[in-house]
C-alpha cells in the first residue's frame, strides 16, 4: 500500500513540475513576444511537423488596414475591447444557439481566447485543453494591452493551407500589402477565418460571402483598441 501511494506521489508532483513548466515557458514568451514579432505558434509548428510550409510575415498595428482590424472584431468578438478576455454574454448567447440547434454550433470564444489555443495549443477539443485555454487567456489579458492581442491575433491566424496572418493572406489572395486592404477584401478574409482551408478553394461559397456581406454591414460600428 505505501509503495501504490508513493507511486502515486511521484506521478503528482511529477505532473506539478510539468505543469510549472509550462507555466513558466507560456509566460517567458509572451514577455519576450509582447514586444517582438511572432513568427511561429502550436499551429504552424504542427503544420511544419506534418510536411507543410509555412508562409507568414509579422506586420505591425499601423500596417494593418483599418477595414481589417474592424471585420475581425465585427466577426469574431464584437465587445474585446471591453472585456477581460471572457465574453460572458457571448458565452450565453452560444449556450442558448447551441441548446435551440441541438448542435454545438456556435463556441463564444474571444479574440484572445483563440489567440491563446492558436499559439500555445492545439484544435483538439478536451477539458483540458480549455481549462488551458482560460489560464493562458488571463496570462495574455494580464501581460499584453488590447492593440498588441489584436496585432497578435492578426498575425498568427490561418487563412488557407499553410498561410498564416493576415500579410501573407493578403499577398496570397489579393496581391498587396495588408495596409492596403479595402472593406471587401478584409470582410473576406475575416470571413474565412472559420474554414480557412476549405475556403481557399472555395472562394464563391455563398455561406462565405453572406457572411462577407454581414461583416460589411456591421463593420463601421466595430470598437478599435
Amino acid at each position: 500500500m505505501t509503495a501504490v501511494f508513493s507511486f502515486f506521489k511521484r506521478i503528482f508532483w511529477a505532473l506539478m513540475l510539468l505543469a510549472v513548466a509550462f507555466y513558466v515557458s507560456v509566460a517567458g514568451l509572451l514577455l519576450v513576444w509582447k514586444t517582438q514579432p511572432i513568427n511561429n505558434s502550436m499551429f504552424m509548428l504542427s503544420h511544419r511537423l506534418g510536411g507543410g510550409e509555412v508562409t507568414q510575415t509579422w506586420v505591425e498595428y499601423e500596417d494593418i488596414a483599418k477595414s481589417a482590424k474592424q471585420a475581425a472584431i465585427v466577426s469574431e468578438d464584437s465587445r474585446f475591447v471591453s472585456h477581460n478576455g471572457f465574453d460572458m454574454e457571448g458565452i450565453e448567447a452560444a449556450r442558448k444557439k447551441n441548446e435551440s440547434s441541438g448542435t454545438v454550433a456556435a463556441g463564444g470564444s474571444t479574440i484572445t481566447q483563440q489567440l491563446a489555443k492558436n499559439l500555445f495549443l492545439t484544435s483538439h477539443r478536451s477539458y483540458v485543453r480549455k481549462g488551458l485555454e482560460a489560464s493562458i487567456t488571463l496570462m495574455i489579458e494580464g501581460m499584453w494591452d488590447k492593440r498588441r492581442i489584436l496585432t497578435a491575433y492578426l498575425n498568427v491566424a490561418e487563412f488557407g493551407n499553410g498561410i498564416y496572418g493576415i500579410e501573407a493572406a493578403s499577398q496570397y489572395y489579393f496581391n498587396k500589402s495588408a495596409s492596403k486592404l479595402n472593406r471587401d477584401q478584409s470582410a473576406l478574409l475575416i470571413s474565412m477565418l472559420t474554414n480557412p482551408k476549405y475556403y481557399e478553394k472555395h472562394m464563391s461559397n455563398k455561406r462565405l460571402l453572406n457572411k462577407q456581406r454581414i461583416i460589411m454591414r456591421r463593420m463601421n460600428n466595430a470598437v478599435l483598441p
